[in-house]
């Protein structure tokens, strides 16, 4: 197996649990946090840095004002702390990635690896009243914060996807694939994921592509 699989996922839509599900059963690394210890380990910097950037640009609105292109992948002194956490976390996904198959939540590591042809970028969504439930019934909430958190969450998440990545996050021409977690199930998702892996790395021919020479 080579592909590596990154999820970018809706708060709510239980696409952490469909990750550590697909690595547990193909018996592959996971990373989500434990990206921003490697992270950590790499750049030098305090993990609790990393922490604080962590899908957040804390200085979205400051950036666009005085940058109109994306942020560039680039190292250098001038780079504000939010820069730095954010190459650091770029460099780690690409370093991650060359190390073999698995599979990475969130963090723009589809952008990181844009181009890699082992990719397989996918985003986990599900109708809202389907997230406030699971959020309301995780975190102990009611129905009302558990939306507000889920929005606020949101957000957060595409802003620091459509700087740094210059994609719409959650838009389906960002992604290889766009799965409803609430259609399928957990489990089912894992499944979807799952075949996807294999056509992926054994890709059956459509009928315009066999030989038509070849019989039987």
């Amino acid at each position: 197996m080579k592909t590596i699989i990154t999820i970018g996922r809706q708060f709510g839509s239980g696409g952490k649990e469909v990750g550590i599900r697909v690595a547990k059963e193909m018996n592959i690394p996971f990373y989500d946090k434990e990206l921003l210890q490697e992270a950590a380990k790499e750049s030098g910097l305090c993990e609790k840095v990393l922490e604080s950037f962590d899908e957040r640009p804390k200085s979205l609105l400051y950036s666009i004002a005085t940058d109109s292109y994306p942020f560039p992948i680039s190292g250098g002194a001038h780079n504000t702390l939010e820069q730095q956490a954010y190459l650091a976390t770029f460099t780690t996904i690409r370093t991650i990635a060359q190390q073999g198959p698995c599979v990475i939540i969130g963090r723009c590591a589809d952008y990181a690896l844009a181009g890699n042809p082992d990719l397989l970028s996918i985003f986990i969504c599900a109708p809202l009243e389907d997230r406030i439930a699971r959020v309301a019934k995780r975190q102990d909430l009611t129905p009302e914060k558990a939306k507000a958190l889920i929005q606020k969450t949101d957000r957060r998440r595409a802003a620091y996807y459509e700087y740094y990545a210059s994609k719409d996050w959650g838009d389906v021409d960002s992604y290889d694939f766009c799965i409803n977690s609430s259609f399928l199930g957990l489990s089912g998702t894992v499944e979807m994921i799952r075949a996807l892996i294999e056509h992926k790395e054994h890709p059956v021919p459509s009928p315009t592509e066999v030989d038509p020479t070849q019989k039987g």
